[in-house]
């Protein structure tokens, strides 16, 4: 009877020590979210930008971020982990914990619903609620395997963030129309991007906006503009219809379907636009061809 009690008496102690000093969250929440891990890590993100005094960064990948948001007296952290289900669908699982009161929440959260469990709950509906209206602004349709052709082409070379490629674009637009046009070259296609280095740690890309041209002797030397070969190759298609601020949501679609099927890849996008952004309109009914070469 007493080695009973005993044995008793520790295992509720360990539980104890490990609910109020070794569990890592006050507060965990469940939700399914009806997209895949890319497009829920830089929802995220941009959604963060719109929340006052808070911060956010992603951790060793995609599927993990820790956000950081000050609230009254305190500091609340909410750990992101996002779990896919199927191509289009994911769990996240969110730990909140209340930096400066996680002693305090872990002592009263058994006992009734807090103000920090609603707090916390009102802060993961509100992003899927952002989500949600995000997933209707684009979409993306996987395609299979094509082959890219070669060409010649008339490049501007940029380095930024995921979310300011399309920028680059716009400014991009007209220097390049104007070099081509005032000089008689010839243009052989719709302008694309080469994506040379994609950090997806940081979301920092490279690339070159391009437009297809006819190669000739006597092409101007323009500050700024280089020429170069564009060598097409084997790749992974979608096609992308939405604002191309975001069409690095396909590039994800891309990703994940190589992942599922064992396809060896060159993480360096490339996407070819049937739109001006600067001429406006529906985003929706812009198209975009998105590639992810297949490394040989």
């Amino acid at each position: 009877m007493k080695k009973g009690i005993t044995i008793s008496i520790a295992l509720i102690s360990i539980a104890l020590l490990w609910y109020f000093f070794i569990k890592p969250q006050d507060y965990q929440i469940r939700v399914v979210a009806k997209a895949n891990t890319g497009t829920i890590n830089q929802a995220l993100k941009s959604w963060n930008k719109t929340l006052k005094e808070a911060s956010i960064r992603q951790l060793s990948d995609l599927n993990h971020l820790e956000q950081m948001i000050a609230t009254g007296d305190s500091t609340h952290i909410y750990l992101w982990n996002i779990n896919p289900i199927t191509d289009s669908t994911s769990q996240l699982v969110v730990d909140v914990k209340d930096a400066d009161y996680s002693l305090n929440n872990k002592l009263v959260i058994p006992f009734g619903d807090t103000d920090f469990e609603k707090q916390s709950r009102k802060t993961v509906t509100d992003f899927i609620e952002s989500l949600n209206i995000h997933r209707k602004e684009f979409k993306t349709t996987f395609i299979g395997e094509d082959e890219l052709p070669s060409t010649y082409c008339a490049c501007v070379e940029h380095k930024t963030t995921q979310s300011n490629k399309a920028f680059g674009m716009m400014e991009s637009y007209p220097f390049l129309n104007s070099v081509i046009a005032g000089n008689g070259i010839q243009v052989n296609g719709i302008p694309f991007i080469e994506t040379t280095d994609w950090n997806m740690q940081n979301d920092s890309i490279s690339f070159n906006f391009c437009y297809p041209i006819i190669k000739t002797d006597s092409l101007p030397i323009v500050k700024n503009m280089v020429y170069k070969e564009f060598i097409g190759k084997k790749s992974l298609k979608a096609i992308y219809n939405g604002n191309y601020m975001t069409s690095d949501r396909a590039w994800y679609t891309l990703l994940d379907y190589a992942k599922e099927n064992n396809i060896k890849i060159e993480q360096k996008p490339i996407e070819f636009f049937f739109n001006n952004p600067n001429m406006g309109g529906d985003a929706l009914r812009w198209k975009a061809e998105i590639f992810m070469p297949i490394a040989e």
